[in-house]
């Protein structure tokens, strides 16, 4: 990899451009990591040709990774599935409230625009997928795909990872769900479709807000709102079951819980939930950064209602609270979800995944007869 600037400060001091210079991105420093140890900073050494832009947008760089295995496992008690993957690390579309975001930590990279800009992604995903499928031991279960980072962000359209897992699946009838603010899902229709008409297959679609210039804010890359509603529309008309995330739900921003149900229900969804926003280690500074930039006037509230819901702190880990939070504010967006969710007919019939269909893929490699 190459080098990273970095700095201890835990402002935006070290970019040379202001941070609304740089469009579609959530956000424009390298912020540094928990584990950075020590501070670097640029300076012009007079080598810089004339034409050289600074202020360019950073380009996105992917970064080849050989993973050792793919299927996650968790046994976490607020999750609703037990596996997962992810074949990328990282996530172009830049939302600024990614809980995702500290672990680009691990790798030595910056939570801030590292996360949004060096991308890495697991080359031999598709492979292990099928490996793994194919043992003995193995018994299917629900597989959740995308639930750390978008897997239909914008460079599946190019290295089509997702696409391959899915490929496999397919062949082999087991049941999955995934979770997107990509209308690149509709690429793949005709794998999922037909998983759907045998009960292996749901998609949810993140709409956080209706409001597009909000949106457009948190989620600098990701799909416009109604381009969402048009993937679910899709979906549906395409016999997918789909449902809606309404996460993560931030207090005084977006405020349009109820209109948004409204108009997925409409759009086909049937299923819906929510999480509270989630500020882990160094999201929650990144957030304040973004608050400060883009709605000064009321980032001191925001904070306030947030840590109100968090016993006192930014952020509380706690099993039982870290989804849905605590406290009168947490209580109320409870209310009305579930109100809303009453009234419109959501959740009224969970889906069930099919896995008596199972039939183990053939290894890498190894050819069919039949």
């Amino acid at each position: 990899m190459n080098s990273i600037d970095r700095s201890t400060d835990t402002r935006a001091a070290e970019v040379r451009v202001p941070i609304e210079a740089i469009k579609g991105r959530g956000t424009a420093t390298r912020f540094p990591h928990r584990f950075a140890s020590d501070a670097r900073e640029g300076f012009d050494d007079g080598w810089e040709h004339a034409d050289d832009d600074p202020a360019a947008p950073p380009r996105t760089e992917i970064i080849w990774e050989t993973a050792k295995s793919i299927i996650a496992t968790n046994d976490s008690p607020d999750i609703y599935f037990d596996q997962s993957i992810n074949p990328y690390r990282g996530c172009e579309h830049g939302c600024i409230y990614c809980y995702a975001r500290p672990t680009h930590s691990y790798l030595n990279l910056s939570p801030g625009l590292d996360f949004e800009t060096r991308i890495i992604a697991k080359r031999n995903a598709v492979e292990l997928l099928r490996a793994e499928l194919a043992r003995r031991s193995y018994r299917p279960q629900l597989i959740a795909i995308g639930t750390a980072t978008d897997c239909y962000q914008p460079v599946e359209r190019e290295l089509r990872l997702t696409r391959g897992l899915i490929e496999v699946l397919h062949e082999a009838n087991h049941p999955f769900g995934l979770v997107t603010k990509s209308s690149g899902v509709e690429r793949d229709l005709d794998l999922l479709a037909p998983m759907a008409q045998q009960g292996l297959v749901a998609v949810y679609v993140t709409i956080t807000t209706l409001d597009a210039e909000l949106a457009r804010k948190l989620e600098p890359r990701a799909a416009a709102p109604h381009r969402r509603l048009r993937v679910l529309r899709t979906l549906a008309e395409h016999g997918v079951p789909c449902g809606v995330s309404l996460a993560p739900q931030i207090p005084f921003l977006n405020d349009d819980m109820e209109q948004v149900m409204e108009a997925a229900w409409d759009a086909g969804a049937r299923e819906a939930f929510y999480h509270v926003l989630r500020l882990p280690w160094e999201v929650a500074p990144l957030f304040r950064q973004w608050l400060e930039q883009h709605y000064p006037q009321r980032a001191q509230r925001v904070m306030h209602r947030i840590q109100e819901m968090r016993g006192g702190k930014d952020y509380d880990s706690d099993f039982a609270t870290r989804m849905k939070g605590s406290g009168t504010w947490a209580q109320l967006v409870r209310q009305r979800f579930e109100r809303t969710a009453r009234r419109l007919g959501f959740n009224a019939k969970r889906q069930v995944f099919r896995t008596d269909l199972f039939r183990p893929p053939s290894p890498p490699g190894q050819g069919c007869l039949f």
